[in-house]
């Protein structure tokens, strides 16, 4: 994937503003891959024998999959881009990134699903925070 989004990127025939192509790249991936993993957390805790313990889990993991993929989605677009727009769509995905990787981290000794969201939401909340902070 990491090939595809950087290939895009480079096919783009407009100036993209100077914003640091490789960071951007970097948090198209990891929104996409957060988004997945996300998905099949809540699902894996569906199946989980004490799913009613785990609703504040599925609510969150839900969240945090529509939100990265809203944020790749919104990143991949450069015609009309609004900075602003960009600014304030990072800083809720690494919000809720942060929210579902606490609360997935809480659940992480018992269930390895949750070990493994942790630790996209974490990857994903730190590329969108590297993202915001090179665009000033």
């Amino acid at each position: 994937m990491s090939t595809a989004v950087k290939d895009m990127l480079a096919a783009y025939p407009a100036d993209l503003g100077g914003v640091d192509r490789a960071k951007l790249a970097r948090c198209i991936e990891e929104c996409v891959a957060c988004a997945q993993v996300c998905t099949a957390c809540a699902d894996a805790c569906l199946s989980e024998e004490m799913v009613a313990e785990l609703t504040k889990c599925i609510r969150t993991d839900a969240d945090c999959a529509d939100v990265c993929a809203a944020t790749a989605a919104v990143l991949s677009r450069h015609t009309g881009y609004d900075a602003n727009v960009t600014r304030a769509l990072l800083k809720a995905c690494a919000t809720v990134c942060k929210a579902c990787a606490d609360e997935c981290a809480s659940h992480s000794e018992q269930h390895e699903h949750c070990r493994i969201c942790a630790e996209a939401c974490r990857r994903c909340e730190q590329a969108c925070n590297d993202l915001l902070g090179s665009l000033g």
